[in-house]
């Protein structure tokens, strides 16, 4: 028996006024995929995101979490085995390195054992233990991206989501972050979607990639399939040029 997809949505609707974002998406994500969604500015990549997460009510269609309408307590069950990276990585400026990388463990265990947490998480991206007890305002932009990458695995989560992990980033860090997502999918076996408009990004992580225009799903495959698929949307994209 095949398994439920982690994530699915059919026919996913969600409008601001005149303009709707998404219009008919259908979306499975399955367990231990690396699915990265690509797309223009205002295609309704972080929409789709925030509405799977509950952050946006959809105005139409359904959404089921590892096999489950996600209903509040689907939801809430769900998020007990998410961690995510946020764009700006999100940092909490008043808390020291381990209280963020260890916030959610905090709850859950004494604090000298939610700081071992942090550090060896620390370690995982690249960071050592000095970094601990520093201030977010004294880290550069890429290590507080790998911090809140350090934050995003500190509970060893079965599903991740990557919100623009490289955005700010110069090449080699970003490459760096790259790096990193892909070999802790790969290592712990999570089940990741990744937002992005950034092809190395998308060659680096992705095991299948699907493509949102004007709301809709231009395009879905492997990554492999990519470059060689015939869409012209898909191809003005990949290439970095208008599309005709």
């Amino acid at each position: 028996m095949t398994p439920s997809p982690v994530i699915e949505t059919r026919g996913l609707a969600k409008a601001f006024g005149p303009n709707r974002v998404l219009d008919g998406v259908d979306l499975d994500l399955a367990r231990g995929e690396s699915l990265v969604v690509i797309g223009g500015s205002g295609s309704g990549k972080s929409v789709l995101l925030r509405t799977v997460l509950g952050l946006e009510e959809a105005d139409a269609g359904t959404i089921r979490l590892n096999g489950a309408l996600a209903t509040a307590p689907v939801r809430a069950r769900f998020m007990q085995d998410f961690g995510m990276l946020f764009q700006t990585a999100a940092l909490f400026d008043s808390l020291p390195v381990w209280r963020n990388v260890a916030f959610r463990l905090l709850r859950a265990m004494p604090a000298p054992a939610a700081r071992a947490r942090a550090i060896e998480k620390l370690a995982r991206v690249g960071l050592g233990p000095e970094v601990a007890d520093r201030m977010p305002s004294d880290l550069s932009g890429g290590m507080r991206k790998r911090v809140g990458l350090a934050r995003a695995i500190a509970a060893d989560p079965g599903v991740l989501f990557f919100d623009e992990p490289t955005t700010g980033l110069d090449p080699q860090r970003a490459a760096g972050i790259n790096a990193l997502i892909r070999g802790i999918v790969t290592e712990t076996g999570a089940t990741a979607v990744t937002i992005t408009h950034d092809m190395d990004s998308v060659r680096a992580i992705a095991d299948r990639v699907a493509m949102l225009d004007a709301g809709r799903l231009r395009w879905q495959g492997p990554v492999a399939d990519m470059d060689s698929a015939g869409d012209p949307v898909l191809r003005a994209f990949v290439e970095g040029r208008p599309a005709e």
